[in-house]
């Protein structure tokens, strides 16, 4: 062991580094774990070294944070500037953000599925753009297409959880399918000034004459006609496909798909009703129209979406044109990609149809509600948004980015527990009493207790569990030592068990020779558990009994296989879904 002046020096280094960290109060038991996780030799000296830490902290605490940074920086140095943080990335200043009284923002699902990873660029720039102008920021639902993008009744809660669960609070809603009486005005409006009218031509006809350059016969007669079409539309006496609302545009604008863009159309609603409001309405506004008009109607000043949406911006100015409106700030931001992710609503809805995927939490798709169940922290997510921020580039973003930017956020609240994968029986010969182990729930934490464990041998022979994994480790090195446990020399190793011999409790002659160091369970007293892996493979194995103590839902660390959400715990099985590494 170390003299005591040397034990002192450690406590003292240790406890003014924490004391910085937190604003000149150092937290003893932070700082306990910090020593014992850094010199494990010292752990037999429990008792002692936390009455010296407490002390020490004690002492310490009653200096200004000026005298503790500086005593630090003259003797460690290295400790203030290693840990250093990077300062957290901000967002760009919105564009004309003076020209506002009010910062208002939108994000508008479509709830025709869950949201994904590709939802969270819009959703969380937007929602936190709001709050940094201390602005508004609005969810707004898009479900005015009963028939192509069918609106779901339980996307609407399931859209909204997700959106929480993002800590995106909104602070006002509106959905589009209850706005159709003000599409109507606006489009009756829009008619009688002379910027739309009522299209019956053929589909086929109409698209050769715009590529063409040419305008249709229906655009060439008076809004009052176009007036009566309109109400014959609403009356229905045109079926689906007879007859369409158009913008009018510059026939030979550059982008053929701007031309006299489609406003509303008749959908038949006894073959596809709406899901909120069934054949109520049979003329439905097509996105741009619904979206133009509720933008300006609900005082949106920046607009943020990706740069697929580029056309949409330029359909919408004509009809803020007509209508004398400024249209709002546009960002377009470009596209996230992400490997082996499926960031396609139609094809999430296909696999589960096809019995692809279980359903939107299964681990093999980007649904927010999937990361929510594998214990991806929505900080995360946070994080990389606003790394990412509203740049217009693509972007191509890996799990492995989304694994480290989660694991440094977990670690410390995460408590340690065993798993073993594929369980083995080891039996060591020469333990001749019961040997006590006591882990910390987390080395840096250890107000949060302990796991305790105890080995009974019987006739000198213990009787423990430890993973088929590492069965080539045990041929490779035959000294192991069983963490917080005791030393071992294997002897044989078959298919279904392993014998050593026990080899003492020294962990300092472990460290010196650089001995493997592998985690074990007892023989009796473990949990049945299941671990989901992204893949949606099973992992079966056994847990230690502590986990018992976890709340269902609660992320917790598989020491030596990774990072797991609890799922459930049910006939005696627990459940846990893989994080990451």
């Amino acid at each position: 062991m170390k003299s005591g002046k040397e034990i002192e020096e450690i406590i003292h280094k240790y406890t003014l580094k924490n004391a910085i960290e937190h604003d000149g109060k150092a937290r003893a038991g932070t700082v306990l774990g910090k020593i014992i996780s850094e010199k494990p030799e010292l752990k037999k000296n429990l008792k002692q070294i936390g009455e010296l830490v407490e002390k020490i902290t004690n002492d310490l605490n009653k200096l200004s944070v000026t005298q503790q940074r500086k005593i630090l920086e003259e003797k460690w140095p290295e400790l203030l500037y290693e840990e250093k943080k990077v300062e957290e990335k901000k967002l760009p200043p919105l564009p004309n953000s003076n020209k506002y009284d009010k910062i208002v923002t939108r994000f508008s699902p479509n709830p025709d599925c869950v949201l994904h990873l590709g939802s969270i660029r819009a959703l969380i720039l937007s929602h936190d753009y709001a709050r940094i102008y201390n602005g508004k920021f609005l969810l707004r639902f898009e479900d005015t297409d009963p028939r192509l993008k069918k609106s779901v009744l339980e996307f609407y809660d399931l859209i909204r959880d997700d959106i929480e669960w993002l800590g995106c609070k909104w602070d006002e809603e509106y959905i589009q399918s209850d706005r159709i009486p003000i599409y109507y005005e606006y489009a009756k409006k829009i008619i009688d000034i002379g910027g739309a009218y009522v299209c019956t031509c053929e589909s086929s006809d109409f698209k050769q004459k715009i590529i063409n350059k040419k305008s249709c016969d229906c655009r060439e007669m008076q809004s009052s006609e176009h007036a009566k079409r309109w109400q014959k539309m609403l009356e229905g006496n045109y079926k689906e496909g007879e007859a369409i609302i158009r913008i009018k545009t510059e026939l030979d604008h550059p982008n053929p798909a701007v031309r006299d863009w489609p406003a509303l159309r008749i959908i038949d609603t006894t073959k596809y009703p709406h899901q909120r409001v069934g054949s109520k309405y049979n003329v439905w506004p097509l996105y741009n129209f619904a979206c133009g008009i509720d933008d300006h109607l609900l005082g949106i000043t920046h607009i943020i979406r990706g740069k697929e949406h580029f056309t949409n911006m330029v359909r919408q100015k004509y009809l803020y044109k007509y209508f004398e409106w400024e249209y709002p700030e546009a960002i377009h931001y470009g596209r996230l990609k992400i490997p082996d992710a499926t960031l396609s609503k139609s094809q999430i809805m296909k696999d589960l149809e096809e019995g692809v995927i279980q359903d939107f939490s299964d681990p093999r798709v980007a649904t927010l509600i999937a990361m929510k169940r594998r214990g991806i922290n929505p900080e995360t997510l946070r994080k990389i948004v606003i790394d990412i921020g509203p740049r217009p580039v693509d972007v191509t973003l890996s799990w492995e980015n989304i694994y480290a930017i989660n694991r440094k956020l977990v670690d410390q609240e995460t408590n340690r527990y065993f798993f073993i994968s594929d369980p083995i029986q080891l039996c060591i010969k020469g333990v001749l009493k019961n040997i006590s182990s006591r882990i910390p729930l987390h080395p840096d934490h250890l107000e949060r207790g302990y796991r305790e464990f105890e080995v009974q041998p019987e006739k000198n022979i213990a009787r423990l569990y430890v993973s088929k994994g590492d069965i080539d480790l045990l041929k490779e090195k035959n000294i192991i030592r069983l963490m917080e446990l005791f030393n071992l020399q294997i002897e044989s190793i078959k298919d279904n068990s392993i014998v050593a011999t026990f080899k003492g409790t020294s962990y300092t002659d472990v460290k010196k020779a650089r001995i493997p160091i592998i985690h074990w369970l007892p023989d009796k007293g473990n949990i049945d558990t299941e671990v989901i892996m992204p893949n949606a493979k099973v992992v079966k194995g056994l847990a230690e009994s502590s986990l018992k103590n976890e709340k269902i839902k609660n992320t917790v660390q598989l020491m030596r296989f990774g990072f797991g959400r609890i799922d459930s715990f049910e006939n005696r099985l627990l459940r846990i879904y893989f994080s990451h590494s």
